[in-house]
């Protein structure tokens, strides 16, 4: 990595927060250690993952997409690792994007690895995601945590989601490390866990462990399978009444609000803010880098 001088932001999005880093001709190497550091709460800026901003004709990953979307979301977790989606990083990825002047108000298209995700930016602030459509599979897996085991209904929204019923969210526990799940082979690159509790008529609260991250404030991939699964516990499913499902999902960094259309297409809509901007200092970087 360049040592010259990096600019930074730190945003979030129902207080699921993130590094983002502009980089719009793919210039600066990422690895591993120096992710998961700028990523630390103590040791650097802190965030639940980054957004590594990058034009989609700029990035080998993106290129196919770049005909579509012109920004490519190189996300990554809080560990340093890839990952396929964010929901709540492209609502944060796009609001940087209109700050930067990039774009303006109204609709946009995000390329990332878990395909091109329509953007809407609302003129009260908030911003929409088409998430794509989601994928059942049949197999499932049985949660355990404090004696106490449940069914996982399997739920893949570009990446993979093990959603959990239970009557209180305490029944979690305390979620900084993987919630123990069995078999393993159905998730064999590691799983995003939601536990939800019932609040009224299709509104739901939850808590998550994100793969990589550990407990998060919020987790939109999380809070689109888990709409997902309470219709399809209630007998809900859009592609079959031919009507739009609504759900509202309280996290305990905010609130979402999931639309399930006929289709299969999901909506996310909810805020995205960002609080600071800076510059990382080389020093340091060149001693994470060598």
């Amino acid at each position: 990595m360049s040592t010259s001088q990096i600019t930074f932001l730190k945003g979030h999005g129902t207080e699921n927060d993130f590094v983002i880093v502009p980089d719009p001709d793919n210039a600066l190497d990422l690895p591993v250690s120096v992710v998961a550091r700028l990523c630390d709460r103590r040791a650097g800026i802190g965030g639940d993952g980054l957004l590594h901003v990058v034009r989609s004709a700029a990035h080998p990953e993106a290129r196919d997409m770049a005909e579509h979307a012109e920004w490519f979301m190189d996300y990554r977790n809080a560990d340093g690792s890839v990952a396929e989606m964010c929901g709540n990083g492209v609502r944060v990825f796009a609001r940087f994007l209109q700050r930067a002047g990039f774009v303006a108000e109204g609709g946009l298209a995000v390329a990332t690895r878990g395909g091109v995700k329509r953007v809407h930016i609302a003129k009260d602030g908030d911003i929409t995601v088409s998430m794509g459509r989601s994928v059942l599979p049949e197999d499932g897996v049985t949660v355990t945590v404090d004696g106490r085991s449940w069914e996982a209904r399997n739920v893949n929204m570009g990446n993979p989601h093990a959603v959990v019923f239970v009557e209180d969210l305490a029944h979690a526990g305390e979620l900084r490390s993987v919630p123990p799940f069995s078999p393993q082979s159905v998730y064999p690159a590691g799983v995003n866990i939601e536990f939800v509790a019932d609040r009224g008529p299709r509104h739901v609260a939850m808590r998550v462990h994100e793969r990589g991250s550990g407990e998060t404030r919020s987790c939109g991939t999380g809070a689109c399978a888990v709409a997902v699964a309470a219709a399809r516990r209630d007998g809900v499913d859009p592609g079959r009444t031919g009507a739009p499902a609504t759900y509202t999902v309280d996290l305990p960094g905010g609130t979402l609000v999931i639309t399930e259309y006929p289709d299969g297409g999901i909506d996310m809509t909810g805020p995205a803010v960002i609080v600071a901007e800076g510059v990382i200092d080389p020093a340091w970087l060149e001693t994470m880098t060598g």
